[in-house]
């Protein structure tokens, strides 16, 4: 019975002991952390906020298209017997590119050229016909010339008593019957005049008719109204054309054009007619500059974007259809103050406050990495043209007394790991770029090795 009562009794001295010494540790723990509150400072780098001009505008992309796009029609019905280009080739203004067949044109061609020859045999008939009513004229003139000198003589003779009044009478008769065939050969002369006239009328409506049909078949032969590109190919040889179908697309490349689309809180920097770069994958080592053709009215609704046109000059034809172009709107560059983007973290909050009471204690470690979540907020907080902020801690007092000072401020353009700030800091403040721990406003901290000076 006694090695049991032995083993019982050191089993109870072990269990005051674990107890005894367990105990301790928590209050030595307790006792350490309270010390290292009171009197260890969190370490921090520290970086100087620079007035600088960003690296690199944005850049948007687009693709080419030319200035102006002309759809070649047929102007008749025809078959198509020949379509002499092919897609891609250059053509000049008034070269031919296609044939209809013309043969239906041809004949009432020559049909209206025979009828402007009959009725120019008409206005030669007419003419004749004139010269003979003038003949005509002649005779009855002379005749009644003639005739009058007659009568006079008769009456002279008629008065003097050598004839008698009755032959007289005569004579003056005659000379009246010949001014009436005066005059009726000289309303003769009008009546064909008016007769050459209404056939000259006829050949020139017959000769309208005849330039008529030619025109109609002149467009028979398809000519390209404009110097460019044949951009695609809508009939082939052998299909029935009517009045107004396609034959093929033509673009102009005197200019190219480019559609980018800009979001909404960026496009007041944008103006019409504004110098821009642009940049082509196919020309990699080449630099153009274009203009801002125009800005449109109408933005996406969903996506905030609006579209712009910029023209590019293209004199010497290397530019085509469908060619990546990276546009970049030139300016005036403007310094701003450009801080490491890792600020935002030292706080161990989201750069967008709106979504920071869903974060997770997790993720607001002093070393924690934006996430999902975090990226989905800052893209909600810039719906609407509302500026993205965010809090820097700066440093305030010397080394020695350095506390950790929070600040709102308001985020521009990221890129490459920096960060544009609007508003909220001044070139040469102290920013907490990496910290060792959560801060708060007010925390004493210790400047690294690493830290800039001022």
């Amino acid at each position: 019975m006694k090695p049991i009562w032995i083993l019982i009794f050191i089993a109870s001295l072990s269990v005051a002991f674990v107890g005894c010494s367990s105990k301790g540790d928590k209050d030595a723990s307790q006792a350490q952390n309270q010390n290292a509150n009171q009197g260890q400072k969190i370490a921090v780098d520290v970086a100087i906020a620079s007035s600088d001009v960003p690296q690199s505008e944005t850049e948007y992309t687009g693709t080419t298209a030319p200035i102006r796009e002309v759809s070649v029609k047929s102007r008749l019905e025809g078959r198509l017997i020949d379509l002499a280009v092919d897609i891609g080739d250059r053509v000049e203004v008034g070269q031919a590119i296609a044939q209809l067949d013309d043969a239906v044109l041809s004949a009432t061609v020559l049909q209206a050229e025979a009828e402007v020859a009959a009725r120019a045999a008409e206005v030669s008939q007419a003419n004749a016909a004139v010269g003979n009513a003038r003949a005509q004229v002649e005779r009855a003139r002379v005749e009644y010339q003639q005739a009058q000198v007659d009568a006079n003589r008769f009456a002279q003779l008629a008065k003097d008593g050598a004839v008698s009044s009755q032959t007289a009478e005569s004579a003056n008769t005659r000379a009246r019957s010949a001014e009436q065939s005066l005059r009726s050969a000289e309303q003769q002369v009008n009546l064909q005049q008016q007769t050459v006239g209404a056939s000259s009328q006829r050949v020139l409506a017959q000769e309208a008719i005849k330039l008529r049909e030619q025109e109609r078949q002149s467009y028979t032969t398809i000519t390209a109204p404009i110097s460019g590109v044949v951009l695609e190919k809508v009939s082939e040889t052998g299909n029935l054309l009517f009045a107004g179908n396609d034959v093929l697309k033509l673009g102009d490349f005197s200019q190219v054009k480019v559609i980018v689309l800009v979001s909404e809180l960026e496009v007041s920097k944008v103006r019409p007619n504004q110098s821009v770069n642009v940049r082509f994958d196919t020309f990699p080592n080449q630099k153009f500059t274009g203009t801002v053709s125009r800005i449109s009215r109408v933005a996406d609704p969903v996506a905030r974007l609006i579209p712009v046109e910029v023209v590019v000059p293209n004199s010497n034809g290397k530019l085509g259809s469908g060619q990546l172009a990276r546009v970049q709107f030139a300016g005036k560059p403007e310094k701003q103050i450009i801080i490491a983007e890792s600020a935002l973290e030292a706080a161990g909050r989201p750069a967008a406050p709106s979504n920071s009471a869903n974060t997770k204690p997790s993720e607001s470690s002093g070393n924690s990495k934006p996430n999902a979540s975090r990226d989905k907020a800052s893209d909600k907080g810039n719906e609407r043209g509302k500026p993205k902020t965010g809090t820097v801690f700066v440093i305030t007092g010397d080394a020695k007394d350095a506390k950790a000072s929070a600040r709102q401020v308001t985020l521009g353009d990221r890129r490459d790991g920096k960060v544009v700030i609007l508003s909220g800091l001044q070139a040469g403040d102290r920013v907490v770029v990496r910290s060792g721990g959560r801060l708060k406003d007010g925390d004493a901290v210790k400047l690294s090795v690493l830290s800039e000076k001022v």
